[in-house]
């Protein structure tokens, strides 16, 4: 599937368009952005406009769907060029795309949209910067991923323990007590 084809079917379906709506309100609303939630919902419901930052998410939710990492990250830096600002919920998805993906190459370009959200005052979720620092365990790179967590916490970042043991609920082994020697020294 092409852009066009993509844009197409989170666009003009309705069922697609919904679901990219609740996806991101839900999501917003999960991680304490009530407020942004609350001007999309109003700008889709009350106004009948669908605002581009649920489209062109909903675009790269797709291609991370689909696999395709490149796609998804070529679909962001064309919101960009829209001149369309992602949301919370846009960065979580992206960046969990990007670390995801087995490519050593698109975790570094992860790790430039954490900073990036930081910077923009955003805070990412549990499941969003512990799939970053689960990618670098699985590539080996411990210190590298000390020292992110260093800048993060530089711009005020602070990992929630609780909250990573939730996402890694049910799962043991090395990951796991990498991930915990990283992110809390245990």
């Amino acid at each position: 599937m092409d852009l066009g084809q993509v844009y197409d079917k989170v666009n003009f379906n309705a069922a697609g368009v919904l679901f990219s709506v609740v996806k991101m309100l839900e999501g917003l609303s999960m991680d304490g952005y009530d407020r942004e939630a609350a001007e999309i919902g109003t700008e889709v419901m009350g106004k009948g406009n669908m605002p581009g930052v649920v489209i062109f998410t909903g675009v790269i939710e797709e291609y991370a769907d689909m696999g395709r990492t490149l796609d998804a990250l070529k679909a962001y830096k064309r919101m960009l060029a829209s001149k369309v600002t992602p949301n919370a919920y846009t960065y979580s998805v992206l960046i969990e795309t990007l670390a995801g993906d087995a490519d050593p190459k698109f975790l570094v370009v992860a790790k430039k949209y954490m900073l990036e959200m930081i910077g923009m005052g955003m805070r990412p979720n549990a499941l969003t910067y512990t799939a970053v620092f689960k990618g670098f365990a699985q590539q080996g790179k411990t210190e590298e991923a000390r020292q992110f967590l260093e800048d993060m916490k530089a711009k005020g970042f602070e990992p929630d323990e609780k909250a990573v043991r939730e996402v890694l609920m049910g799962r043991r082994g090395p990951m796991v007590r990498s991930l915990f020697n990283i992110l809390f020294g245990k």
